[in-house]
């Protein structure tokens, strides 16, 4: 953990519209808040022409550790965090904006393996999903029975690995697209169900194959995507949520989930040596 007396330094890996976001919140807001900003990375160096000081631009991400990060932020694929997650623990704190990488159980146990080993945290962001501490003491005290988590979002938000969707035409109305554990379904969706990958690392007595999960193309949904969860309990307990999370046409990323994302950041100040939702 960082001293409390200087700023957290954060890395942020991905230039996407999150990884804008961030790097703007932290360069305007950072010195408030405790944070600055260590470095930037892109596969496509190019988006940071003109926008980023070439001081902030890390041109290798195999040479992460020169920039002595307190916080490295993943927000672009999960092929990044089976490739580096490891290494960048082994340094930082790392906070995963893909956890559906974390489906992949083998990945997900080796970077439960190196936070412990390393005394860092891995963060999870809970991005759109609402009640997520809730989830976790329900799984802690082993009182969770299931969970189910629908997400509805127009046709044009879903960046999928099968071709499923290559047909849709406006005024369709809506299509279930895949029904199935969250294990299996991360693979199909890798960039959109992200939220359900922080649900079922919330539900750990559960995990990615007993949390279920269900992705649904609805051309109403114009304006904002649907978040619904439900929780099943002893005894007859229920908990039913929707979330409507305002959206543009062919966002991935629900407006209200950027603000999510930074309060998360902020959290991460360091928890040693475990799996930690924020």
């Amino acid at each position: 953990m960082a001293s409390s007396t200087r700023s957290l330094r954060i890395g942020v890996v991905g230039y996407g519209h999150l990884g804008q976001f961030l790097v703007e919140k932290i360069l305007s807001e950072g010195p408030e808040v405790g944070l600055e900003l260590a470095f930037v990375w892109n596969r496509n160096p190019d988006k940071f022409k003109g926008v980023v000081a070439e001081e902030f631009v890390l041109q290798d991400l195999s040479s992460f550790a020169e920039r002595r990060s307190d916080v490295i932020v993943e927000v672009c694929h999960p092929h990044i965090v089976k490739e580096f997650g490891v290494r960048f623990l082994s340094k930082s704190h790392f906070m995963v904006g893909s956890p559906s990488a974390l489906s992949d159980s083998a990945l997900n146990q080796n970077l439960r393996e190196a936070a412990q080993r390393y005394n860092k945290t891995l963060y999870v962001p809970s991005g759109a999903l609402w009640g997520g501490q809730d989830i976790q003491r329900l799984s802690d005290s082993g009182a969770l029975k299931g969970l189910f988590i629908r997400m509805s979002k127009h046709p044009s938000c879903f960046r999928l690995t099968k071709d499923v969707l290559s047909d849709w035409s406006e005024g369709e109305g809506r299509r279930v697209l895949f029904r199935g554990s969250v294990a299996e379904l991360c693979p199909v969706a890798p960039n959109n169900v992200n939220t359900m990958a922080a649900a079922a690392v919330a539900a750990g007595a559960l995990g990615f194959n007993g949390v279920q999960g269900e992705i649904v193309s609805d051309t109403e949904l114009g304006d904002y995507h649907v978040v619904e969860v439900e929780v099943t309990g002893p005894d007859g307990f229920t908990v039913h949520t929707v979330r409507r999370n305002p959206a543009k046409l062919g966002a991935v990323t629900g407006s209200a989930t950027y603000k999510s994302f930074w309060n998360s950041l902020l959290v991460c100040k360091g928890h040693g040596g475990r799996v930690y939702l924020c």
